[in-house]
């Protein structure tokens, strides 16, 4: 016949009993923690994948253009300072002659600069001097003024990751839009130049209603 347990026995087994849920929620938890984990992961991937990277959001944008000066791209006689960026719509392109997608790009600017739609302002980012004069001597040089940022600390300061990237100005000499990666003929008709086509309107609206006749 079975003993019954002594007091000693039953405290112990009491104690165990009492000690087994939280054992089981720590289980639970060392599960669900790393589940939780790639859950949030897997949400901030999947919203960085659905977005186009052309379209990351700059914070200068409707800001003034950061203030800076640089000296021409060598060869070229107008050099490129925040001063220039006022009066007008005007775009910045940042480009470099080790940038692949540039090549890419140049054609699209060199065919804009023929119309005579907008200027185009070239910040030439971390090149050498000889390698930026070359490239546009090559390939053709589709660009208004020239700025050589040859430390990059002007395109550090405009928020420049990647090259190409263009500024859309306004005639304030404020950032209306940042496009990222190389511009195609498609993304000119049908966002560029209606953007540009509205930038202007809504200046012309503004100094109507300034100087009422």
């Amino acid at each position: 016949m079975k003993k019954p347990p002594s007091p000693a026995e039953a405290r112990h087994v009491q104690s165990d009993s009492d000690r087994a849920p939280g054992k089981l929620r720590r289980i639970r938890w060392a599960f669900l923690v790393p589940l939780l984990a790639f859950g949030v992961l897997a949400l901030v991937l999947g919203v960085g994948l659905s977005r186009d990277p052309r379209e990351v959001p700059s914070p200068l944008i409707g800001k003034p253009a950061p203030h800076f000066e640089l000296p021409a791209v060598k060869g070229r006689a107008q050099g490129l300072a925040t001063r220039n960026l006022r009066g007008e719509v005007s775009l910045v392109n940042v480009f470099a002659s080790w940038c692949v997608a540039c090549r890419e790009e140049h054609p699209v600017l060199v065919a804009l600069a023929r119309r005579n739609l907008v200027p185009i302002h070239g910040l030439n980012y971390k090149d050498k001097p000889d390698d930026a004069a070359a490239w546009l001597d090559r390939w053709g040089d589709p660009y208004t003024r020239t700025g050589a940022d040859i430390d990059g600390r002007v395109g550090i300061d405009w928020g420049v990751y990647g090259v190409p990237e263009t500024f859309v100005i306004d005639p304030q000499g404020r950032i209306a839009y940042k496009h990222i990666g190389p511009m195609t003929e498609d993304f000119v008709r049908s966002k560029l130049v209606p953007m540009i086509d509205e930038i202007r309107r809504r200046g012309l609206s503004a100094g109507e209603k300034a100087n009422p006749g």
